[in-house]
């Protein structure tokens, strides 16, 4: 399953989200959860703008700098907008979210095969410990190495490409975020979900590649552990005929 299939997987578990009542309800919560977020960091941003760059650089007395500090000033802003996004997200996914979007999971298992596969068992306290654990290394730190990685980008003569890279390679791991869900709970290695990751690539680049679009991206985040469920299931049946581990 290659780069289309990934696209194809994202919209069809949006598709199934949006016709079951249960995951249509989680769904919306995690879409509000940070559409509000973003709408709060964001309309801080919009609000202190001139405070934030005034500490950077005061704003001059000459009528021609005033217009470039004010050009500036809104390009910082637009940069900093960005970063509310994706804060929002980070923010949501860790102390909220990441509950979701393994119950979604739960869910669409069960659909799927009729009942959810054994995993893990625990309090809801050694629960909300063992998915923190498990969203550092598989979303936040690559996330945060990617946006580096593009900020740096800024800075070199190739600077688009190492956006666009970057970009992208920031939709895959967000795509994994998703399709790792299953294993995790499964108590699959982290070595052995890498590796998953690395044969699979092409799939988390199609899959990934619906978050890079502005806006939308907050749609199809919000429903996305419904298909890559939907996907881990089905590569799982088909290298082992059955809802074993891969």
């Amino acid at each position: 399953m290659g780069l289309i299939a990934g696209i194809q997987y994202n919209i069809k578990g949006l598709v199934l989200a949006l016709r079951t009542p249960s995951l249509l309800m989680l769904g919306l919560i995690r879409f509000a959860v940070i559409l509000v977020l973003t709408l709060v960091l964001a309309g801080m941003v919009l609000y202190w703008h001139n405070d934030i760059f005034s500490m950077i650089w005061q704003m001059p007395e000459s009528r021609w700098l005033i217009w470039l500090w004010h050009m500036i000033s809104w390009v910082l802003t637009f940069i900093l907008l960005g970063f509310s996004m994706l804060a929002s997200y980070l923010i949501s996914q860790i102390f909220f979210c990441i509950f979701i979007m393994d119950y979604m999971s739960r869910i669409t298992e069960r659909m799927v095969l009729g009942q959810q596969a054994p995993g893990n068992h625990t309090s809801i306290f050694g629960l909300f410990l063992y998915l923190i654990r498990q969203e550092i290394p598989r979303a936040v730190v690559p996330v945060l190495i990617s946006v580096a990685l593009m900020i740096l980008g800024l800075f070199t003569p190739v600077s688009l490409g190492v956006i666009a890279v970057s970009s992208v390679l920031a939709g895959v791991f967000l795509a994994w975020d998703n399709t790792d869900l299953v294993p995790a709970r499964r108590m699959v290695p982290f070595k052995e979900r890498f590796e998953f990751l690395r044969k699979n690539l092409f799939f988390h680049i199609g899959f990934g590649l619906l978050f890079l679009v502005p806006w939308m991206n907050i749609l199809f985040l919000s429903f996305a552990p419904v298909g890559a469920t939907l996907y881990y299931i089905d590569k799982d049946k088909k290298t082992h005929g059955s809802g074993t581990d891969l």
